[in-house]
């Protein structure tokens, strides 16, 4: 089931949620709607659930597989929805739950009560949590509760999939586990399915495709690997992980980091810490001096924090047998050189220079 999402805008009194958003979501696919608070990402999902509408006399339209569906109700659109907060009948045993939108459905729809117990039997392994089909919600850990909520999402067998931050309750070491736990889950029904994120991690190894969003609007669609190295904004590239900024200016058609300075010729060149490298001489080409400031040697790499001519704070990862090879100290001069980096203007478009 593919998703068609045209124009669609959206405002709350005076404030712009959506402003003219159109985007293609492949049939069977998992995309991750990833983007700060206030991005737009959840009003849009809620959109697509029909648990919202888009601005009236916009000619914005949501399409599954070329169909259109903006004015049909949300019990009409097969779209199973998992919310952050798991939103489970605390009355209702783990069993009753995911059976209850099977047991809802009209007369003429609902299956026989023996279909139903199958069906509810089939999900609980799917989950593997079959054993705790007579507990309550109360007695189960936020990661079981979670896994129950998408069960109760996967029994009216939807035909698109919709989940809000599923795992921003939990703490980070069950987000882990079950972020890998739902890419194994998707990999098992191919249910087309579009997940809302704030956590760059999260969309990266989980994903097929990330919907980078900000204010409203979409800044970049990839697959985690083209979006991370390819961004295509400023704002994508400090969003999808940690950079480093360095303030200059160009000079003679290339830019110097001497001094930070806020005329016409500002520029500004991004680094991800593993991009650097920790040099004891100049290098010849771009080389950023810096005084090392922290050394930190636990966890699988070496984080070295530095401060750079402009006194801001620069992170360097490096492998442990690099720095071995070459350890360094607090209070000692060095030189950055980048590895790959990306140049902005003022305007934040991208200036394309060969280091």
């Amino acid at each position: 089931m593919s998703i068609t999402i045209q124009n669609i805008s959206k405002t709350f009194g005076s404030f712009q949620a959506l402003n003219n958003v159109s985007l293609e979501v492949p049939s069977g696919g998992l995309t991750a709607l990833l983007g700060p608070s206030g991005s737009g990402k959840t009003t849009l999902l809620r959109i697509v659930a029909g648990l919202e509408s888009a601005d009236a006399g916009t000619g914005g339209k949501i399409l599954f597989d070329g169909l259109p569906v903006t004015d049909n109700p949300v019990n009409r659109r097969q779209v199973g929805f998992v919310f952050q907060h798991y939103a489970l009948f605390r009355h209702l045993t783990v069993f009753e739950n995911i059976a209850f939108g099977l047991r809802v459905k009209p007369r003429a729809e609902r299956l026989s009560r023996d279909a139903i117990r199958e069906r509810v039997t089939e999900l609980l392994k799917l989950v593997q949590l079959e054993q705790l089909a007579q507990r309550f919600p109360a007695q189960l850990s936020g990661g079981q509760r979670q896994r129950i909520a998408l069960a109760r999402a996967l029994a009216i067998q939807p035909k698109v999939l919709l989940l809000d931050e599923p795992f921003g309750a939990l703490d980070a070491q069950v987000r882990a586990e079950l972020r890998r736990w739902l890419r194994h889950l998707h990999d098992t029904i191919h249910v087309t399915s579009i997940f809302v994120t704030h956590d760059q991690e999260e969309a990266l190894e989980v994903a097929d495709s990330i919907v980078v969003m900000n204010k409203g609007g979409i800044e970049q669609v990839g697959a985690p690997n083209e979006v991370f190295q390819n961004p295509a904004t400023e704002f994508v590239m400090k969003f999808l992980g940690d950079v480093n900024v360095f303030h200059g200016r160009i000079h003679n058609d290339a830019p110097v980091f001497t001094d930070e300075l806020k005329d016409a010729n500002g520029v500004r060149l991004l680094v991800r810490p593993h991009d650097l490298t920790v040099q004891l001489y100049p290098g010849t080409g771009i080389s950023l001096p810096a005084q090392v400031y922290r050394v930190l040697t636990a966890g699988p790499l070496v984080k070295i924090e530095l401060l750079n001519s402009q006194n801001n704070l620069v992170q360097v990862h490096i492998p442990h047998d690099v720095y071995q090879a070459m350890p360094v100290k607090p209070g000692q001069q060095v030189y950055l050189v980048p590895k790959e980096s990306r140049l902005y203007g003022n305007g934040n478009e991208r200036i394309e220079y060969v280091i």
